[in-house]
């Protein structure tokens, strides 16, 4: 009992130990995790704004209320909080970003292990592949997508984006995995007997955890700015409404002229903060694990 707590103990200390030495790291995660914290209180911000009723519902209120206690971010052209509504937009774009960091994610580890730790003509494929789908332009082609996904689910939208996010982190975890697999200990579990299964899950995953994490990372930010792009140039899936929906509503009502700022500026601040925030967690864990940037800092 006394040693598995030792070892429960000394796993909770290596990530706190990790956060410890980077301040940037540490500064990213705490804007991500207040970030989470504000968009997972949407529920409640609509109980207290509403009292009972949906803030967010046409007509609930009247038009272009400005800001007041009642309504801190005034209300929009059809009389929706707009505090309510940034709040659960903000929730929608994390959980896209979410979803699509995730298989993005998987599909990247797969390519990336499949083509550095086989190598040979499975790298030759996968690395060429990988390469004309990084400098395919996706933007023009996430616009010839969403003319086809109207009424859509999250879900839906997340893998629509996460077909253009996987090649930049099978790239990244590639690089990884062709210069772990030489190491001394992998060659000692394979003179061991141990399959490339076991060397892949015992020996690599867990050296190579911090770089899958910039992976999601990026993937996630690229998801959230391109489903961005799209809402802001009037081209974004119908079923969905996230920062980019409420910027590109402020922009198409001219909220700005008629004193309703909050509906613009907010949205573009929670994104700034939100890709500050996954820029320095990127940043940080490069300085915690690469030996050369650690040396120059």
């Amino acid at each position: 009992m006394m040693t598995s707590t030792a070892t429960i103990g000394r796993v909770l200390k290596a990530p706190v130990a990790v956060v410890r030495s980077s301040p940037k790291l540490a500064g990213g995660l705490i804007v991500l995790a207040l970030l989470v914290l504000t968009a997972l209180s949407s529920p409640l911000v609509s109980r207290a704004i509403g009292h009972g009723a949906d803030p967010v519902a046409v007509a609930a209120y009247e038009r272009w209320l400005v800001p007041s206690p009642a309504h801190p971010l005034g209300t929009d052209q059809l009389g929706r909080d707009v505090l309510s509504m940034i709040i659960g937009s903000m929730s929608t774009s994390l959980q896209i970003g979410a979803i699509a960091g995730v298989i993005s994610t998987a599909i990247g580890v797969v390519v990336a292990f499949l083509a550095g730790y086989l190598g040979g003509w499975i790298d030759a494929v996968l690395s060429t592949f990988t390469g004309i789908l990084l400098v395919i332009p996706t933007f023009p082609l996430l616009i010839a997508l969403s003319a086809y996904a109207k009424e859509v689910t999250l879900f839906q939208v997340g893998l629509m984006l996460s077909i253009f996010s996987w090649p930049f982190a099978a790239k990244i975890i590639r690089s990884q995995v062709l210069s772990l697999r030489t190491r001394p200990y992998v060659e000692l579990a394979k003179v061991s007997k141990a399959g490339a299964m076991e060397v892949i899950v015992t020996e690599l995953l867990p050296n190579l955890a911090p770089f899958i994490g910039v992976g999601f990372a990026s993937a996630a930010l690229g998801a959230i700015f391109g489903l961005v792009g799209l809402e802001v140039i009037g081209l974004g899936p119908s079923g969905v409404i996230d920062l980019g929906h409420i910027i590109y509503s402020a922009i198409s009502t001219g909220a700005l002229t008629l004193g309703a700022w909050p509906m613009f500026v907010v949205p573009i601040a929670l994104l700034t903060l939100l890709f500050a925030a996954l820029n320095m967690v990127n940043i940080g864990l490069e300085e915690v694990y690469n030996p050369r940037l650690r040396s120059e800092r």
